[in-house]
């Protein structure tokens, strides 16, 4: 009780010293306000539309990387193949409900002989581009993506039938509802919808995916994975819970910069982090029912997926898992045994909790590709010692404003917030040896950008 009291002193005098600094007033942390057009968009994502979505995936009756992808395979109805087809005919009706305003492209290579690739194999990615109204904030992307590949117990065996139907038609379905719900608005930035193959071998389709857009120079500012994100009946779930799984320390940084950020204590604020406190904040504003549960490590114990292929291009990006996996479905063949039915069936996969990481991720994305960019060169005054704070920022276009955020260094999310106006400057007197500090855009409907934390400056 006496530390909590003590704490709780501690930050109110904090408080009272930035208001006392500023021409606004500090206070604790709000959500931002919720924009209208998002929050109906939110009621058209469907359950029923991700069921269909689900079963279709699984009528497929394997969708392996390594299975058939011949004209009979696919006209028949069987294997990755005809699961890829079936993926581009969706975002093109999309498109054709929303008068062409979705690109609907593929991204396919021949993957050569490598660890679970036996033999020579296409890998292609299916997406659509929600391209951005705005000529200086179209260059600017978000990302949504899961995989629509599938596996059993082993990962080479292409003939039987393995339904995936949590790993990972759900996430599948959740890009695919994205997309059908938000190619009706119209966004400054863009928005992509993808679905990638070549998971369950090693990445392959995200990796080839985030490797072309390192190399065109694209600028995607958040990506978005969902994978294994069905609910798993049956388990211990908590059905309001998704974990959102980030890395710390950017997977692509110099040894100058990491130096840096150890000697900063910024090891819980690399890019993808603060999407993941950026996607945090969005569940509060928009009153979601499943709600992020932010995870400080890159994947589970041990484990991987496509969010790393981005990371690994220096894009931020996360993972959305449900709360508790389920191994009696997961890369499972479809059995019973000793009484307990194996297999990643659709009959496991809660629709009501899919929905619900999907209207997370649709808020996520509308949400970013509504908002202005992040402050660039946001930098924090090093020279000469004091208990004040002077930031600095250059301007953002759209911006009407910019907000200073700041928490404790022990505090996963940011915990206080100062307007500061329409400028490119501000002193707080509120020390940096004691709190993490970031600054972010505000347009003139209350969008927020993503925090910049900043660098040591002059």
């Amino acid at each position: 009780m006496y530390l909590r009291s003590m704490r709780q002193g501690v930050l109110a005098f904090v408080t009272m010293l930035g208001c006392a600094a500023q021409p606004g007033l500090a206070r604790e942390l709000p959500p931002p306000p919720a924009d209208p057009q998002i929050a109906a968009a939110l009621t058209e994502i469907s359950p029923a539309r991700i069921r269909a979505d689900i079963d279709t995936l699984v009528s497929f009756g394997t969708r392996s990387t390594l299975s058939a992808q011949d004209p009979a395979a696919i006209a028949a109805g069987r294997g990755i193949g005809a699961a890829r087809e079936w993926l581009k005919s969706q975002f093109e009706l999309y498109s054709k409900a929303c008068g062409g305003c979705l690109e609907v492209k593929t991204d396919g290579y021949t993957q050569l002989p490598e660890g679970r690739i036996p033999t020579p194999t296409v890998i292609t990615n299916v997406y659509a581009v929600l391209k951005g109204t705005d000529a200086g904030a179209a260059p600017r992307i978000v990302l949504v993506t899961g995989h629509y590949d599938s596996r059993i117990t082993v990962v080479l065996d292409a003939s039987h039938d393995a339904p995936g139907a949590n790993d990972d038609a759900s996430g599948v379905a959740v890009s695919l509802e994205c997309a059908r719900v938000l190619s009706r608005l119209k966004f400054p930035g863009t928005i992509i919808f993808l679905t990638v193959a070549g998971e369950e071998q090693n990445l392959y389709g995200s990796a080839h995916f985030a490797q072309m857009a390192r190399a065109q120079g694209w600028n995607i500012v958040a990506a978005l994975n969902n994978d294994i994100v069905g609910g798993s009946r049956g388990t211990r779930q908590q059905p309001g819970v998704v974990r959102v799984f980030s890395e710390g320390v950017p997977a692509v940084i110099d040894e100058a910069r990491l130096k840096q950020l150890r000697s900063l204590g910024g090891e819980s604020d690399s890019p993808s982090r603060e999407l993941a406190r950026q996607i945090v904040e969005v569940a509060t504003t928009y009153q979601l029912p499943v709600h992020p549960l932010m995870i400080f490590r890159s994947d589970r114990y041990l484990r991987g997926g496509d969010h790393q292929s981005f990371t690994q291009q220096g894009f931020p990006a996360v993972r959305f898992t449900e709360y508790l996996e389920d191994f009696d479905r997961e890369h499972q063949d479809v059995r019973v045994e000793n009484g307990i039915e194996y297999g990643d069936l659709s009959k496991f996969v809660d629709f009501d909790y899919v929905a619900g990481v999907a209207r997370l991720n649709a808020a996520t994305l509308a949400s970013l590709a509504a908002a202005p960019g992040a402050p660039p060169a946001t930098k924090l005054a090093v020279r000469g010692l004091g208990n004040g704070s002077a930031l600095t920022w250059d301007r953002v276009p759209n911006a009407t404003g910019y907000e200073v955020l700041w928490r404790d260094t022990s505090s996963p999310n940011w915990e206080h917030m100062v307007d500061v106006g329409n400028v490119t400057q501000t002193t707080l007197d509120v020390s940096k040896d004691n709190v993490i500090f970031a600054v972010r855009a505000v347009d003139a409907r209350g969008h927020r950008s993503l925090p910049a934390v900043p660098v040591p400056g002059g």
